[in-house]
């Protein structure tokens, strides 16, 4: 074997591999055979080389072959891919903090900053995406528990310091991508979200991310950036649990503040505020989720309720979600400040939203609840299999105002203006308010059982891709066999999706490799 070759196997270094593969001024192609894991490419970049690599099943041979130029050396086939794609360490601890955000504040646009799997990263500040198109992801892209974990472990005192893992608002993220990672804390408390987007952006994207038990509001934030916001893609993420339902502990899920978001085929599992929050977020399509709890109640499924800092103009949405173990969805969508906040915003309403299609199963206070509203359209929405609708006065509900029976579909018709609905829902005199109702006490609130329901096919969405108006779904699954199938499905259909995009990445490799276009090493 070459020297160079096993240097690399020896020690999978980032400056190491660059020095043994790409000589100066020297032309490099490059790819990596593997009879273990076919068809499955891979695009990873070191310093500011791009390498392609690819895996094909040679039906003979049991090497793994690397080629460089119009050379062929086999290697060992116990060799890892992992053994050959550098990435930060995570050890010193110490010093991880300053590395991850050196590397990103040193390395310009489209600087992809590789972590390693089944690491954790103990960090004490934020990591800073720097520069426009920056991608943070786990070497492998991988979407299971081998995805590199960031745990928020930074200096905490009297309900302030370190709560985000990820921050991507600055003035140059443009682009900027967040994938295939985990988010975790070390000890709890409240102030910023887990993973801080957005800002004055375009075109940013967080995929196959899991955040979790964040110290803060929010799971994933996507923030207005001066309303400047826009194209965010928020996709096949694994987001919960989310807080506490103690009062006042609650925390959100996905909280999205930008025009043009595409929320799609998250899991959403235990949030107690707001399992998927629309803050106006203009032009937004949010479809094809699961949102479900199993031990925490949740205030509101889907929350189309936030007149700032948007003003009243809200998205179309579609979502999926479940719900079981003696727990309830309080709201399963709730449309209109009024729902939420009462008198407290005055006469300010949401508009021009589209709520189509969705499905409940399970219990909840109220499936849909409307007040407030102007120029909505809310059409085919169902029940689905064991579905109670139940919820009692509580502590902190109004003495002045009546709080309406729990029901699936309810509506303030007193505010709404303009607005389309299908012929079921029911007319109340007051439908402000209606987080304060609580579950009654004692016990199974709803009969368990029912068969798995078959998810709808996974999409890629894109906000480019929306028109002016979009569809929904919600699902609220009732027992626990029925979740656990169909977060397995969808986490196939995800991998699925994932190995169809490498798929075409490598046929545009090939594509620029017979067009004589290969990257030079510098």
């Amino acid at each position: 074997m070459p020297s160079f070759l096993a240097e690399i196997l020896a020690r999978p270094h980032g400056r190491v591999y660059s020095r043994a593969i790409c000589r100066p001024k020297r032309l490099v192609h490059f790819w990596l055979f593997n009879t273990t894991s076919p068809n499955l490419p891979l695009i990873f970049r070191l310093r500011r080389i791009i390498l392609s690599v690819t895996f094909v099943a040679l039906s003979r041979s049991r090497l793994v072959y690397v080629f460089l130029l119009d050379r062929l050396f086999p290697l060992p086939a116990q060799s890892s891919i992992v053994d050959l794609v550098p990435c930060i360490s995570p050890d010193p601890a110490n010093t991880v903090t300053g590395r991850l955000n050196i590397a990103l504040n040193s390395s310009g646009p489209g600087f992809v900053l590789q972590l390693c799997p089944n690491a954790h990263y103990m960090i004490q500040a934020p990591i800073l995406f720097a520069a426009p198109d920056q991608e943070i992801s786990t070497v492998g892209y991988p979407t299971d528990d081998s995805r590199a974990t960031l745990v928020v472990n930074g200096p905490v005192a009297n309900g302030t310091g370190h709560t985000t893992a990820v921050d991507g608002t600055c003035s140059n993220c443009k682009g900027v991508k967040l994938r295939n990672i985990q988010v975790s804390i070390h000890i709890s408390f409240r102030v910023v979200a887990n993973i801080e987007m957005g800002g004055p952006n375009s075109n940013q994207l967080i995929e196959y991310v899991r955040s979790y038990d964040p110290r803060s509001w929010s799971c994933l934030h996507v923030a207005e950036g001066g309303l400047l916001c826009n194209n965010v893609t928020i996709q096949n993420n694994d987001i919960g649990p989310c807080g506490s339902d103690a009062y006042m502990q609650w925390a959100d899920g996905i909280s999205v503040s930008c025009r043009s978001a595409a929320v799609c085929n998250n899991l959403v599992n235990d949030p107690t505020d707001g399992g998927i929050v629309l803050f106006g977020s203009p032009g937004s399509i949010v479809e094809n989720n699961i949102i479900w709890v199993t031990h925490n109640t949740l205030l509101g499924g889907i929350n189309m309720v936030d007149v700032t800092p948007w003003g009243d103009s809200m998205s179309a949405t579609q979502s999926d979600g479940a719900n079981v173990d003696d727990v309830i969805i309080k709201i399963g969508i709730a449309i209109g400040p009024q729902t939420w906040f009462g008198d407290y915003f005055g006469a300010n309403v949401s508009s021009s939203g589209t709520v189509l299609g969705n499905r409940f199963t399970g219990a909840f206070g109220y499936g849909i609840a409307i007040t407030s509203a102007r120029n909505f359209t809310v059409q085919d929405n169902v029940l689905l299999g064991n579905t109670s609708f139940i919820g009692s006065r509580g502590p902190n509900c109004s003495t002045s105002d009546p709080t309406p029976a729990s029901a699936p579909f309810i509506v303030e018709l007193a505010n709404v203006t303009s607005t389309t609905l299908q012929p079921d829902f029911q007319s109340v005199q007051d439908a402000k308010g209606l987080t304060c109702i609580q579950p009654p006490d004692g016990g199974d609130y709803w009969p368990y059982g029912g068969n798995p329901q078959a998810l709808p096919p996974l999409r890629f969405c894109s906000p480019s891709a929306k028109v002016g108006l979009e569809t929904g779904s919600i699902i609220t699954i009732t027992s626990v066999i029925d979740i656990v199938v169909a977060v397995i499905l969808r986490r196939k259909a995800m991998q699925g999706a994932v190995n169809l995009q490498f798929k075409k990445s490598v046929s545009r490799s090939r594509a620029a490799s017979e067009a004589g276009i290969v990257k030079e090493c510098l």
